[in-house]
Formats: structure tokens, sequence, C-alpha cells
């Protein structure tokens, strides 16, 4: 007999953190896409990474939000920012992957 409800992959700790930094991947994805293209829209985007046009929008609404592009009349443009993540990806992305081993059972 199972002590309380069974929890889905996706809403324990680690499928919470995995659905998190597949998220983050598309967002990065959505990033590069618009500073490689821009202006771009959400359909030719949506082509361009072959993902669903809701997620390419859900994306671009969370980049804009926090200032990495920009809606122009065109379409979406990278912002400064976008240029400064890009540049410092491999270094926060080396920090991250150290947090994750110290946390390694040895």
């Amino acid at each position: 007999m199972v002590d309380g409800p069974a929890l889905s992959p996706d809403a324990d700790l680690l499928g919470k953190m995995r659905n998190e930094i597949e998220l983050l991947a598309r967002h990065l994805e959505v990033a590069r896409a618009v500073g490689q293209h821009q202006p771009i829209g959400i359909l030719k985007l949506s082509d361009l990474l072959d993902e669903p046009v809701h997620r390419v929008r859900y994306s671009l609404h969370v980049l804009e939000a926090q200032g990495y592009i920009e809606a122009s009349p065109a379409g979406a443009m990278a912002t400064e920012r976008t240029a400064r993540l890009l540049e410092g990806l491999d270094a926060e992305i080396n920090g991250l992957i150290a947090l994750l081993q110290s946390i390694r059972r040895d």
C-alpha cells in the first residue's frame, strides 16, 4: 500500500529542476535565434526552431519582460543585455555545474 498519492516525475524536486533547465534552454535558443535573425516574428521563429508558436510566444514574453529582447514593428530584436548574457553563458554554466557537483554523494 502507498502512503499517500503517487507523485508524477515532474512533481518531485529533480523533475522540477529538469523542467526549469529545459525551459531555460528553450529561452536561450530563442534569444540566440533572435540575435542572429533580427528582426524576426513569432511565426518565422517557430519555423526556424521547429517549436510550436505558443512556446515561442511564451519565451519571447519572458525574454522581453527581463529586457533581453524588444518588440519592434518588424519583429523581435535582441538588446545589449542579450549579448552580455550569451558572452558570459559558459562561465555561468560552469558555475552551475560546480554547484551541482558539490551536491553529489561521493
